[in-house]
């Protein structure tokens, strides 16, 4: 039987610790939307510049180079796997960098996935390229894709046409890395920011949804999810970022920090103010998690 690491008291957010590949067989459940942030297979002793210092970027071994067939092999195992958890109508958000996501595309493909979007999230203020021998790295893609060819998804046009000053939101999205009071609980190597995630959630799905994340990390994932009124479970491999996790979505029990973080994200701001049902009330319903 499956015991969660961490389940918030309104079970919104649960956290299991483990690894994805052997987690996810173990239950039958059907989520709206997967958002992942899989390995880029970077860790190979490069070098890059953080607040003014040059530091390793290795991550981990969880991030560390493979074969391009290993790679292709690991992204078609687990993008299977989560294929089986989605509903139908479901769409899932892969985020990778030219490393990783052709891979991903050509497995998302091979699975009968259709692909609606390939984001190009535009970072404000990348890290500087410290070589000069080629252009700076700025950019990060994000692809979308719904489950079945034919069956219709979910997409909150009217919205993401507000948020973008009333035009149609294009496939570009200028979006800064992460803020400082993002980090109160430790910084994940390869966190996303909270705005990024509320946009991706807000953008496919409903109040109540389902969202799964077979790479949770430091649970950004499923703290934007609960901001929203969504729900989550997450799935993470190393005890350190589980507990990360654990300390970082029970910031937000107290309500100060929730109204607080979610004032200051943009997209939730617009999105409140021009669907005041949109969001699920701050306890929605029970999980239904067969754990």
């Amino acid at each position: 039987m499956i015991v969660p690491y961490y389940r918030s008291i309104n079970r919104a957010f649960t956290l299991l610790l483990g690894d994805t590949f052997e987690l996810l067989p173990q239950f039958n459940f059907k989520f709206d939307m997967v958002f992942a942030d899989p390995p880029y297979f970077l860790s190979n002793g490069g070098i890059s510049i953080q607040s003014g210092k040059v530091v390793c970027v290795n991550k981990g071994d969880w991030d560390k180079g493979m074969s391009q067939e290993e790679i292709n092999d690991f992204n078609l195992k687990w993008i299977s796997l989560c294929r089986d958890k989605l509903k139908d109508n479901g769409t899932i958000w892969i985020s990778g960098t030219y490393h990783n996501i052709f891979s991903v595309a050509n497995a998302l493909t091979l699975l009968g996935f259709k692909i609606l979007n390939v984001i190009t999230w535009a970072k404000t203020n990348p890290p500087p390229n410290i070589s000069c021998r080629y252009f700076t790295y700025s950019t990060e893609f994000i692809i979308w894709a719904r489950k079945m060819v034919k069956v219709p998804h979910y997409y909150n046009y009217k919205l993401m046409k507000a948020i973008n000053g009333d035009k149609q939101m294009t496939d570009v999205w200028r979006l800064p890395a992460i803020a400082p009071w993002e980090k109160t609980c430790g910084k994940h190597p390869t966190q996303k920011p909270l705005g990024l995630l509320c946009r991706i959630i807000l953008a496919s799905t409903k109040p109540d949804a389902w969202v799964l994340d077979p790479f949770a990390g430091s649970s950004t994932t499923g703290i934007a999810a609960n901001l929203i009124g969504r729900r989550y479970l997450g799935i993470e491999k190393e005890h350190e970022f589980a507990e990360m996790s654990r300390q970082r979505r029970q910031e937000i029990d107290n309500l100060k920090n929730f109204g607080e973080y979610r004032s200051k994200i943009k997209d939730i701001v617009i999105a409140e103010s021009l669907e005041p049902t949109l969001f699920a009330s701050e306890d929605p319903p029970l999980g239904y998690l067969p754990f």
